[in-house]
């Protein structure tokens, strides 16, 4: 079995931002998972800039365990930089991404090994449910998903998560090809092709702590998602062009019929003029969100920066 054991290896990547309270835990009940699979393994822990003592337990961790590895992050990039460092970091011939709050079970990695053993590359892990989400998150997230598989050429599997594994293969070309500052990894992992499959699960209650993504931060990443993966929102200026020109026909048809020249009504004019300049800033307002995309890719800063790695 131990001769087995060193044929592959498995990189667990698991982003870290203030916790603290289920770093512990975590780390036993994924050891445990781990240590009855056939593949080697290593555990990256990627420290997102955390303020609390998810550091200290980090380190404490590592020095039981060479195969845990340490990447600290000068200041918090956010969770998606986080996994790409992961990425970049990562050994394996397989690699898995998840959260370090449990709601991603680590019961499910023995599924994802079979798969890779029988030779799919991009395994995709769909949530069933998530009781502690609530009914207005579910429901948003389920319109989310609705509305970027329409106005995207790329279908991307509804509820599918940040819980994910890919091959070496499917690893390296991530690394060197999907380098935008905004990004949509899970997105990028159901879009660059090779055998795919998906496994469903039901997200676990999380362990400690709340979730880091307020609505502000979850707007953010819904338009960022768009503007990745669809140039649809461009084209509203088409659509509001010829939208405006019907309305000033049926007004012309309008006159003609009744003879009565222009629509009386102060109100009815306020109106249609107050229409129009709404229009008009929401589709300026999306030219600057795609002109700041570009902007921010031209700036070529860093995705992360490491203060700090241990075990590497």
């Amino acid at each position: 079995m131990e001769e087995e054991k060193d044929t592959k290896r498995l990189s667990v990547v698991v982003s870290v931002y203030n916790e603290e309270t289920a770093l512990d835990q975590f780390y036993q009940e994924t050891r445990k998972v781990l240590e009855s699979l056939p593949w080697d393994w290593e555990l990256l822990f990627v420290n997102d800039g955390s303020t609390d003592n998810s550091q200290k337990v980090l380190d404490s961790l590592a020095g039981l365990d060479s195969r845990i590895k340490i990447i600290s992050f000068s200041r918090n990039f956010g969770h998606e930089s986080a996994m790409i460092a992961g990425l970049d970091y990562s050994t394996g011939d397989g690699v898995v991404c998840m959260d370090a709050d449990l709601q991603h079970p680590p019961e499910c990695l023995p599924e994802i090994v079979a798969r890779m053993e029988e030779g799919y590359q991009v395994i995709t892990m769909v949530r069933t449910s998530n009781a502690s989400a609530g009914l207005i998150k579910n429901l948003t997230s389920s319109g989310f998903y609705a509305l970027i598989n329409w106005i995207s050429d790329v279908y991307f599997e509804p509820n599918a998560s940040d819980f994910f594994g890919i091959s070496r293969q499917v690893a390296e070309v991530l690394k060197k090809n999907y380098r935008e500052r905004v990004r949509f990894l899970r997105g990028y992992v159901q879009n660059v092709g090779f055998r795919k499959t998906s496994i469903s699960y039901q997200a676990r209650p999380r362990v400690a702590g709340e979730s880091k993504y307020n609505i502000r931060k979850l707007l953010r990443f819904s338009f960022n998602t768009i503007m990745c993966f669809s140039n649809m929102p461009l084209k509203l200026g088409i659509f509001a062009g010829i939208f405006s020109a019907l309305i000033g026909l049926g007004v012309l048809i309008y006159t003609l019929i009744t003879r009565q020249g222009a629509p009386s009504g102060y109100a009815t004019i306020v109106v249609l003029i107050c229409f129009m300049f709404a229009m008009m800033f929401v589709i300026i307002g999306i030219i600057g969100e795609y002109i700041a995309v570009l902007f921010n890719e031209l700036k070529d800063r860093p995705i992360y920066i490491v203060e700090e790695v241990k075990n590497l």
